[in-house]
C-alpha cells in the first residue's frame, strides 16, 4: 500500500476506491460503500478492504452532524447520496473491527507519530458515526 498521510483518502488502496465511486453510477454508489463496509466487518484474518471502509465511513460521518467534508484532493470528485442511517451503525461496526485488528493497517505505521494521528482520525470517525440516543418524551407532571 502507498500511504502519504494519515487522512481516510491518503494512500493508494482508498483513492483508487474513491475513483471506483467516482466512475459508478449515482444508484449504485450506496452499495459500494455498503459492500466494503459488511465484508469487512464479516472478514475472518486478513482484512483486504481495511483502507476501502475507513474512506467509505468518512464519506458516511460526512454527512452526521459534527463529521467534517471530505474535500481532500484523493476522495470522491462526484457528490455522494444521502445515505440511510443504518450505514451509521455499519460504519462504526467496520472501524471498530480495523481498530481492533492488531495485525491489520495499525500495525503497518513505521512512525508511531503517525499511528497516533491515524488512530486519532478513526476515533474522530468513530465519535460522528455514533447515532444519537432514542429521544423519549417526558411528560410535564402538574401536582
Amino acid at each position: 500500500m502507498g500511504t502519504w498521510d494519515t487522512g481516510p483518502f491518503d494512500n493508494d488502496t482508498a483513492a483508487d476506491f474513491a475513483n471506483a465511486l467516482d466512475e459508478a453510477v449515482p444508484e449504485a454508489r450506496e452499495a459500494l460503500i455498503r459492500g466494503v463496509l459488511v465484508r469487512t466487518i464479516d472478514a475472518t484474518g486478513y482484512l483486504a478492504e481495511a483502507e476501502e471502509a475507513v474512506a467509505a465511513a468518512a464519506l458516511i460521518a460526512a454527512q452526521c452532524p459534527g463529521g467534517e467534508a471530505v474535500d481532500m484532493p484523493y476522495g470522491p470528485e462526484t457528490p455522494m447520496p444521502v445515505f440511510p442511517s443504518d450505514l451509521r451503525v455499519r460504519a462504526d461496526e467496520a472501524l471498530a473491527r480495523i481498530v481492533g485488528d492488531e495485525d491489520g493497517p495499525a500495525s503497518n505505521w513505521v512512525d508511531p507519530e503517525d499511528w497516533k494521528q491515524w488512530r486519532a482520525i478513526l476515533t474522530r470517525l468513530r465519535a460522528v458515526l455514533v447515532p444519537p440516543p432514542p429521544s423519549i418524551a417526558l411528560f410535564d407532571v402538574q401536582l
